[in-house]
């Protein structure tokens, strides 16, 4: 068993609460090292192992379990449930009445400009999961494309 150097490292602290007393302590940090690693040189840390390849293949990208189709099409359906109920409330126009109104070309244009933004950085081989953290991840959009997709049929299918 290698031997190891402990050093201790203490840091004083002074801490004033609302109350008139007023504590002093000191806060301990303890490190260890080998013997053998304290006369050599510290080592280089090892760099995390390399992601793995996406494809980038236009077959690979739109397949039906690849990453383009539920995404491109969450993203439509979110964008399409909020515009509808936002026509519906402020005009009161059902969703067929605004698809018959000249509501077709708008919604052509979205298409393909939310299309073309969704597979630009896939075909660069980017995925949405390694650009997601926190309370924006990409398991959540996927969810609230799902339930803008079924909502937007809903909103179709219960309209008078």
């Amino acid at each position: 068993m290698a031997a190891t150097s402990v050093l201790f490292m203490a840091t004083p602290v002074t801490t004033t609460p609302s109350s008139r007393r007023t504590l002093n302590f000191a806060v301990v940090r303890c490190m260890s090292q080998s013997s053998t690693d304290a006369s050599k040189t510290p080592a280089a840390p090892t760099p995390p192992p390399p992601a793995p390849k996406v494809s980038t293949k236009f077959s690979d990208v739109l397949a039906f379990g690849g990453p383009a189709p539920e995404r491109i099409n969450g993203r439509l359906a979110m964008i399409g449930f909020v515009s509808a109920m936002a026509v519906e409330l402020s005009n009161g126009q059902d969703v067929l009445a605004q698809i018959s109104h000249g509501g077709v070309p708008a919604f052509v244009a979205t298409s393909l400009v939310l299309s073309v933004a969704s597979l630009v950085p896939l075909f660069k081989g980017v995925r949405a999961e390694s650009k997601s953290s926190g309370l924006m991840t990409s398991d959540a959009e996927l969810w609230n494309g799902r339930a803008a997709m079924l909502g937007l049929v809903a909103l179709a299918f219960t309209e008078p």
